[in-house]
């Protein structure tokens, strides 16, 4: 089986990750196409040992190829993905356009890999958000064993979470900090990012949430449970990359420590380093370049019924976003398109 595979998006951070973990997880490509904007036109981008020029996204002609995964912004989504999709196309989406979309399947393979029969709807699959990515992979095996009531997350976001904007604000106003006459102001973020944290990521609804902290409702219970209660605050953090997460989980039933770290550790993406010691625990530096989402502080919370703590890290350029697309891709392939 081989696959005739767009990447749009290509010299951006996703981009070129999702070309990077094509090329390590051997994904069979039969043909593949780097698109980007006509400002980037030409520009070259790294496929395993190859080098790829960029072609441009506005005149590209999708019929004819199997699969495109998108890594743009909402807008040039909103413009390109119905055309690739009504080409025959199918698209895999990291932007939020069809997240909330009831015919468009959102999809974490290791939660919900069977919504993609539903990827003929619209030609359209829809990645999730990065920090409801990596939480959803830690709550599914939970939730088939006790079934959750009620997550509280509290998230601390690295910057590359706002592309390669918010990266070079960050390492910008750090050096500036010891160079007094080199003042730099936030531009991408609303407040210094440089030894501080800020808790607002996105736009502010009526509610009083950020969207970042919808997203992360909405979708858990698109992909889980509609019926699972979630409240989030999310937090811009000094980091590069590598997003963590505080989640306080209250379950229906009791479900003791022990047992949540053994199903945590036999479920799939997932790996579970909690040891309660110095150094015991994982920390988003450490989870840079890697697949698995890292699973630490696993504890009962004394204060609920029938309630977990846990810590959760990944990176978010690979299983919040390029790779859980590249994941999508290899079920689409296998469960759907079939092809040899």
């Amino acid at each position: 089986m081989s696959y005739k595979v767009v990447v749009v998006g290509a010299t951006g951070n996703v981009g070129r990750e999702i070309l990077n973990i094509l090329d390590e997880r051997e994904f069979p490509i039969a043909e593949i196409a780097a698109l980007a904007s006509r400002k980037s036109l030409g520009t070259e981008v790294s496929f395993g040992d190859k080098t790829l020029k960029t072609n441009d996204l506005a005149s590209f002609d999708f019929a004819g190829w199997d699969m495109a995964l998108f890594a743009v912004g909402s807008e040039a989504t909103k413009e390109y993905a119905p055309k690739a999709a009504a080409a025959g196309c199918i698209v895999i989406d990291n932007s939020s356009l069809y997240r909330y979309d009831p015919e468009v399947p959102l999809i974490v393979p290791e939660v919900n890999a069977d919504a993609i029969f539903e990827c003929h709807k619209k030609n359209i699959i829809a990645n999730p958000n990065c920090s409801t990515a990596q939480m959803v992979v830690a709550l599914k095996p939970l939730h088939d064993r006790a079934k959750i009531k009620r997550v509280v997350v509290s998230t601390y976001q690295s910057v590359s979470g706002a592309g390669k904007e918010g990266i070079d604000e960050l390492w910008d106003q750090t050096k500036s900090i010891y160079n007094p006459v080199d003042n730099k102001p936030p531009t991408k973020f609303t407040k210094q990012i440089a030894f501080n944290v800020i808790p607002h990521i996105d736009v502010f609804l009526d509610s009083g949430d950020t969207k970042e902290e919808w997203k992360m409702v909405a979708e858990t219970k698109k992909i889980i449970d509609s019926e699972i209660k979630v409240t989030a605050t999310c937090v811009r953090v000094p980091v590069f990359v590598g997003h963590s997460e505080s989640i306080n989980i209250e379950f229906e039933e009791f479900l003791d420590e022990d047992e949540a770290r053994d199903i945590l550790r036999e479920s799939p993406g997932l790996m579970v380093i909690d040891k309660r010691e110095d150094g015991g625990y994982v920390s988003p530096v450490e989870c840079v370049g890697d697949y698995a989402t890292f699973i630490s502080r696993i504890r009962q919370d004394v204060t609920v019924d029938n309630g977990i703590n846990l810590w959760c890290v990944s990176d978010n350029l690979r299983k919040g976003a390029a790779l859980n697309a590249v994941q999508i891709a290899e079920v689409l392939g296998n469960k759907v398109l079939k092809k040899g």
